[in-house]
């Protein structure tokens, strides 16, 4: 369905989408800020799809945007292209992860499902993408993810970070530079109450690094 609409309606429904996963009803406010476009040409943008057949949003006025089943599933398609795509400059391309964002962007939508087919079959059919984001499967259904942030982590807790909720490539290629990469072991030494700061030690690195909730809030473990 995807190659049926437009870039500008596909980065509406993406955007849509991952608000809804992390807060409910999208607020038009936070798409414009997103998409930085203009509050009123978000809410026009939204009542055009709303009336489209299919429907792909609900919207309702002080109430926020959500997705439908075929607005959803289109998103899925963009997002599915977009993480294989990042997956593929990485492990094939020689990308480093804080360069791929913007480029798969611009990819994403733009290669035919044959391309999406052989990108995965290439891979090895990816669960994940470079940052630990779980890759929607070929029938556009999520996986399950039971992640939780490293700020939840525990005195003396260990688990093993899954993924980076951050575009940020400064913040990437930090994270990288102290270890703190999908499948790195992780144990909690110190957390301050004052600050939120919190002392970990990464297996296999000698040194103690100390995170502040800016990044212990974008970064997710699994035990």
């Amino acid at each position: 369905m995807a190659d049926l609409l437009t870039r500008s309606i596909q980065d509406y429904l993406k955007n849509i989408y991952e608000l809804n996963e992390t807060g409910g009803p999208a607020a038009t406010t936070d798409l414009a800020a997103r998409l930085r476009v203009a509050p009123a040409s978000v809410t026009g943008m939204v009542r055009r799809l709303s009336s489209s057949n299919p429907p792909l949003v609900v919207y309702k006025k002080h109430q926020g945007v959500t997705l439908t089943r075929a607005g959803r599933r289109a998103a899925l398609e963009v997002i599915r292209h977009h993480r294989l795509l990042e997956a593929y400059l990485v492990n094939l391309l020689g990308y480093s992860w804080d360069e791929v964002h913007e480029e798969a962007c611009r990819l994403e939508h733009v290669i035919s499902e044959d391309f999406e087919t052989r990108i995965s079959v290439l891979l090895g059919h990816p669960t994940r993408d470079p940052h630990g984001d779980p890759i929607p499967n070929e029938d556009l259904t999520m996986p399950a993810d039971e992640t939780r942030p490293l700020a939840s982590l525990g005195l003396d807790e260990t688990a093993m970070v899954k993924r980076v909720a951050s575009e940020d490539p400064a913040l990437l290629r930090y994270l990288r530079d102290i270890g703190v990469v999908p499948e790195a072991r992780v144990t909690a030494l110190e957390f301050s109450e004052f600050d939120g700061n919190l002392t970990l030690k990464v297996e296999g690195r000698r040194s103690r690094i100390v995170l502040g909730k800016a990044v212990t809030t974008q970064v997710f473990v699994d035990k």
